[in-house]
């Protein structure tokens, strides 16, 4: 579904990927790790549209997207939950979920993926229910991260990308958010996430892509994951 291939990009002059190269596929749910300042978050924004690599290929669904605004890389399929949530501050939870929901793509039916509407929305995350004509900016920080992913739902994206999808929530929060990736996966929904917590995520990724520097220095499965710990400990501290 996704391939990144060999990308390059750079900050002006500070040049922060350094050949970037990671797949997803179609119903597999894949991570980004590494420590802080390694290219996750720059991938993610070369990915999206953000920022124009100046080297390698991005390809969706057989396409290339590298170079494409951000706006025609959304309608061709991939969701975004970013760093930091960015839901409308000043909008109801209501109206931002709605604000960009748009039909899935006839190509997602065929995967078997569900398609998502308000209501699903709604019982995947059903504390937001009481919630619904609340401002954004009257959200509890776990609030606004399950509305930034029902929002980014509501797109009926074939791709799901999660930037930090747990930094700075509380146990329990984290705890639900797992919860509701594990059901995304079970319904088929391709997933690349970025998250520090490994034990979470190896339970429910199917592939990991280590990055350090710029560049994947590892992809493997969660069982080689775990049972590397030597691999875990130089690359992401744990």
């Amino acid at each position: 579904m996704l391939e990144v291939r060999g990308i390059e990009a750079s900050y002006g002059a500070s040049q922060v990927l350094f050949g970037m190269d990671l797949t997803v596929g179609a119903g597999e749910v894949a991570t980004l790790l590494g420590r802080n300042g390694m290219g996750k978050t720059t991938t993610v924004r070369a990915i999206m549209g953000m920022l124009q690599p100046h080297g390698g290929r991005i390809m969706f669904d057989g396409v290339g997207i590298h170079g494409l605004p951000s706006h025609k890389v959304a309608q061709a399929g991939i969701g975004l939950v970013p760093e930091g949530r960015q839901i409308f501050p000043n909008l109801s939870v209501r109206e931002n979920l709605v604000a960009t929901a748009r039909p899935r793509r006839g190509a997602s039916r065929d995967m078997g993926a569900e398609s998502w509407t308000f209501d699903k929305v709604i019982d995947l995350f059903p504390g937001l229910s009481p919630r619904l004509e609340s401002a954004g900016n009257q959200l509890s920080g776990g609030e606004q991260q399950m509305l930034a992913v029902g929002r980014a739902l509501m797109t009926n994206p074939q791709l799901l990308i999660l930037d930090e999808a747990t930094e700075g929530l509380a146990p329990l929060v984290r705890t639900e958010i797992w919860s509701c990736l594990a059901d995304l996966k079970t319904a088929r929904q391709s997933i690349l996430v970025i998250d520090k917590n490994v034990a979470a995520l190896t339970k429910i990724a199917d592939r990991h892509h280590i990055v350090e520097k710029g560049r994947v220095v590892w992809t493997g499965t969660s069982d080689e994951l775990r049972a590397d710990g030597e691999l875990q400990a130089r690359y992401l501290g744990v």
